[in-house]
């Protein structure tokens, strides 16, 4: 749990840049809480969280509630158990935290960070304060995604659930339960969409910026995408058309089903965020459903675009 509030922490640097003053709020069907137990010595377990959330606001404070009554073990008795025992029927768990924004307020579109904070869990009357180092990516102007960079733990007992803990063992009849928690955290925050409107959009500027590239290489790197995308408009295959890709919406493409990951990102389509993606698909929208794992070569990627932006001009 302590992994979300380091998480939040940092999704609220971003936030906090001059042209994105804003309050942000965490998308809790994008974003995932998880943390694994180990019983009997050899017997693993992933468990999460489903309630989540929370904003970061202007001034850099973050502050998350987990519903520990969504806590999801896939037994029902159990849930209980951790609800009654654990939790006890705390209801909800905070997270704050503050963030020296310094490290990540030039993140451009596309760009990436990882930063070291720190934040708070309170937890049925017990605080207590962790470090964890949290991989921060710019998906667009309106949306960020704060994961867990490297595993963290927690200790049952700086958690004050020590005597829930022995209860489970008791009720189960197990030999023991691991007293330390691997946690691992994805948030996804959005900007508040009339706000975001309110604002003055850097995102026209960005995208008409051309790419510099070979364009005849690019349309050969291209051959790799046509199976299943098409530059002809609204002409819609296994992919959707990239059509005057560059500047588009992600995911609103009429006539074309999209994922919910992203329908629901708010990425623009820039040279930026293009590179981001076609480098790494999944990585930077997870759980959309191409199956094409990317462009290993930084040349083909450019290339490409530069034969997208040629298309589009022609």
């Amino acid at each position: 749990m302590k992994l979300l509030l380091k998480a939040v922490t940092i999704a609220s640097a971003i936030v906090a840049t001059p042209v994105l003053a804003q309050t942000w709020t965490l998308d809790p069907e994008g974003s995932h809480l998880a943390y694994g137990s180990i019983k009997k010595d050899t017997v693993g377990e992933v468990n999460s969280f489903t309630g989540l959330s929370g904003q970061v606001g202007p001034d850099g404070k973050a502050d998350i509630e987990i519903d520990l009554s969504s806590v999801e073990t896939n037994i029902d008795i159990r849930n209980e158990r951790m609800v009654e025992y654990v939790f006890r029927k705390a209801g909800s768990a905070s997270l704050t935290a503050q963030f020296d924004m310094a490290d990540v307020t030039a993140l451009s579109v596309g760009e990436t960070t990882i930063v070291d904070v720190e934040a708070m869990l309170s937890l049925a009357g017990t605080d207590a304060a962790f470090d964890a180092e949290m991989f921060v990516a710019r998906l667009s102007e309106t949306s960020v995604m704060v994961s867990t960079n490297d595993m963290v733990f927690i200790s049952t007992e700086d958690a004050g659930v020590d005597a829930g803990v022995e209860k489970l063992m008791e009720l189960a009849d197990l030999p023991g339960i691991t007293r330390t928690v691997p946690i691992t955290a994805r948030l996804i925050f959005n900007l508040d969409e009339k706000k975001a409107q309110a604002e003055p959009a850097a995102t026209a500027v960005t995208a008409a910026v051309a790419i510099e590239g070979d364009v005849k290489a690019g349309k050969k790197v291209f051959r790799k995408c046509s199976a299943c995308h098409k530059l002809d408009e609204n002409r819609h295959t296994v992919g959707p058309s990239l059509h005057r890709i560059i500047g588009a919406t992600a995911g609103q493409a009429d006539g074309f089903k999209f994922s919910e990951p992203l329908k629901g990102s708010g990425i623009v389509w820039t040279t930026d965020t293009l590179t981001a993606f076609l480098a790494d698909p999944k990585g930077t929208v997870p759980g959309n459903k191409m199956q094409f794992r990317g462009l290993k070569k930084e040349a083909d990627i450019v290339n490409v675009i530069a034969y997208l932006q040629a298309e589009a001009q022609g």
